[in-house]
């Protein structure tokens, strides 16, 4: 491990760190960083986090920025809800990612929770650990008579871009016609479907985001508004 002075028991196989060289390293690292990295791969709020951890979201956000120091118990709390060893907080910087995915070498997978698929996908991500968004090489081939695409949902955003071919998007209710070169932007969190509007197979390139679309802000009353007059909300 380095420098870190890490232990592991042969009988327990549990990580134990010096404190006094993790006391450095909390200085040196960039322990809310990771912390972060990793409540945002999983789409969990500070407040949830807190939750988990007994460990208030004003804390927790404080220690992401890196206003406050964090203990090693603490630490510990936070490893254990990421399924992590304690040492993940101290281990060195991974080198800068860099990962090239053959066509030779991808897998092609079918359209999953259906009997007949109408679509297929192949990873372009797949070998990138701790990744903050899944991007897929997609076919979507024309469908049976009457059939009906599946929706579903996700946390985060996705970007969908048509290499050729007429593509068809349903996204809550709104629905549109992508053509060869188009591409849209959408909230994962609203259920969405895709379906061939061709008689041949359309290929695309679809890249989710991991992160949960912020909250919305509601309406606010404007402070010298007459009763039951609201103030303008600005456009997003």
């Amino acid at each position: 491990m380095g420098e870190l002075a890490v232990v592991k028991s042969e009988e327990t196989q549990k990580t134990q760190v010096d404190p006094e060289t993790a006391e450095r390293f909390i200085a040196e690292k960039r322990i809310g960083e990771r912390i972060k990295r990793l409540r945002l791969k999983k789409s969990m709020g500070l407040v949830e986090l807190g939750k988990h951890t007994g460990l208030s979201a004003s804390f927790l956000s404080q220690l992401e920025t890196g206003r406050v120091v964090p203990t090693l118990r603490n630490l510990s709390r936070i490893a254990m809800v990421f399924s992590k060893d304690l040492s993940y907080f101290f281990e060195s910087e991974p080198n800068a990612l860099f990962r090239i995915h053959r066509r030779k070498e991808r897998v092609r997978l079918p359209q999953t929770g259906v009997v007949v698929p109408t679509y297929y996908f192949e990873s372009l991500g797949y070998m990138v650990p701790d990744r903050h968004m899944d991007p897929y090489f997609a076919e979507f081939v024309p469908p049976a008579k009457d059939m009906e695409p599946k929706a579903h949902v996700h946390p985060g955003f996705e970007f969908l871009y048509v290499l050729d071919g007429d593509l068809e998007i349903h996204h809550g209710d709104q629905a549109c016609t992508l053509e060869t070169g188009d591409a849209i932007y959408f909230d994962a969190g609203t259920p969405h479907s895709y379906q061939c509007a061709g008689k041949k197979p359309v290929s695309a390139i679809i890249v989710t985001m991991h992160q949960a679309p912020p909250a919305q802000a509601l309406p606010m009353r404007a402070v010298a508004a007459p009763p039951l007059v609201r103030a303008p909300v600005a456009g997003r």
